[in-house]
């Protein structure tokens, strides 16, 4: 006979009698959810190295190209600075590069500048590197510097101070250092090995999609079963979203500096069209939803009627994002997610019809709202989008206007657009 080799606890759940002992379900219903995250978090870990992928192969090329050339042909017995310059170009944030370099080399002149000015009239130390320190710091902010100038002067200086008396005539090959690997840093990302701008920006962007479709979806889920707190969840986690648009912005920008640099890619800035215009529209959208998700959280709440159309509304709308992200990508003209949009507009048009409370029509609101900024993020002018959705809100099911319809009975109109 085969033995049941369960945990102990499991095969009492088991023997017990009635419906109200339930904690196997619960465990293992603990335990799918816990595989579930433990797989999204790897499925997270593996997007964000591919993504960060071509980035590491760029600095590793620039420090090493940096650090031969000044070694080999500069002669530096210590080619230290040079990749450091390299490295640091690149670690900034894409699309300021140019600027990053610029800062690199004033930071470095101001801190060879206070450093070897103070080192010849007070010598070596430790209080003489804290003065060193605070000068340059000082100075380069009565400059008007950044504050990456002041932290690379502020750098430049300890390192002046501290391997000066081991390394004569140090200013100089530090000074040329910095150029130089800021310099390398550019030729890697403009001709050595430039990035695809159109795969930058879809890696970029599908996080921050991902996350608006999948908190609408829940949105919709939550709306149909009534659960208060997977509404709320959905709402703090959209609310969660800087670090997603944060890096989609960038990627558009350093998508525009690499199509500039590079002449291998300039072919590619017509394609970019699409994604830099649609950034603001996608922003807009996020913070729509998340007005209608916290909406949405009140209806429940306060026991809104919740007609069968405006969940489809919401589901509509999240299949549109991730349509506009898959044709985006693609490189297709966003015709469906244009026309899921609208599809959600004409649910919310029938879910007001049937009769709403004030936060539902605030969601229908925003149905609305949002629905503008995708198709405005697909490419379409923003009075046009507006005309679309009042011509997909207006008409139900048989083609009659939605006011003339007997049955609506909503105690306000929601905003046009």
């Amino acid at each position: 006979m085969a033995r049941d080799r369960r945990l102990p606890f499991l095969r009492r759940g088991d023997q017990r009698e009635g419906p109200g002992d339930r904690d196997g379900q619960r465990i293992a219903s603990a335990m799918d959810e816990l595989r579930h995250r433990s797989k999204a978090s790897l499925h997270d870990r593996l997007h964000r190295v591919r993504t960060a992928f071509g980035l590491a192969v760029q600095a590793g090329l620039a420090a090493g190209l940096a650090y031969l050339i000044s070694h080999r042909l500069l002669k530096n017995p210590q080619p230290v600075f040079a990749p450091i310059s390299a490295v640091g170009t690149l670690a900034a944030s894409v699309g300021q590069r140019f600027r990053r370099t610029v800062e690199l080399i004033v930071g470095v002149a101001v801190g060879v500048l206070v450093g070897d000015a103070l080192i010849y009239f007070v010598g070596t130390g430790a209080w003489q590197l804290a003065l060193v320190v605070t000068s340059a710091i000082l100075l380069s902010i009565f400059a008007g510097a950044s504050v990456a100038i002041v932290i690379q002067a502020a750098a430049t200086a300890v390192l002046i101070v501290t391997l000066s008396p081991s390394t004569e005539n140090l200013e100089f090959p530090r000074f040329i250092d910095a150029f130089l690997g800021g310099g390398i840093a550019l030729l890697v990302t403009a001709i050595l090995l430039p990035l695809n701008p159109l795969r930058v920006i879809n890696r970029a962007a599908r996080p921050a999609l991902d996350l608006l479709s999948d908190q609408l979806d829940a949105c919709a889920d939550a709306l149909r079963s009534r659960d208060r707190e997977a509404a709320q969840q959905a709402l703090l986690r959209l609310r969660e979203n800087k670090e997603e648009l944060a890096a989609l912005s960038e990627a558009i920008e350093g998508a525009k500096e690499t199509s500039t640099l590079s002449p291998a890619r300039w072919h590619r800035r017509g394609e970019l069209t699409h994604y830099a215009e649609a950034a603001d529209p996608i922003d807009r959208a996020m913070r729509n939803s998340g007005t209608l998700i916290r909406r949405a959280v009140t209806m429940i709440e306060d026991d809104e009627p919740v007609p069968e159309p405006m969940p489809d509304a919401i589901g509509h709308l999240a299949e549109s994002v991730r349509l506009l992200r898959q044709e985006f990508a693609a490189g297709q003209e966003p015709e469906e997610a244009r026309e899921r949009s609208l599809r959600a507009v004409s649910e919310a048009g029938r879910a007001y019809a049937e009769g709403v409370g004030f936060s539902g029509s605030v969601v229908i609101a925003q149905v609305r709202t949002t629905a503008s900024d995708l198709l405005v993020a697909s490419g379409i002018e923003q009075e046009e989008a507006n005309r679309l959705v009042r011509q997909a809100f207006g008409e139900n099911r048989q083609g009659e206007p939605a006011a003339q319809n007997p049955a609506a009975h909503p105690p306000t109109a929601p905003p046009v657009g």
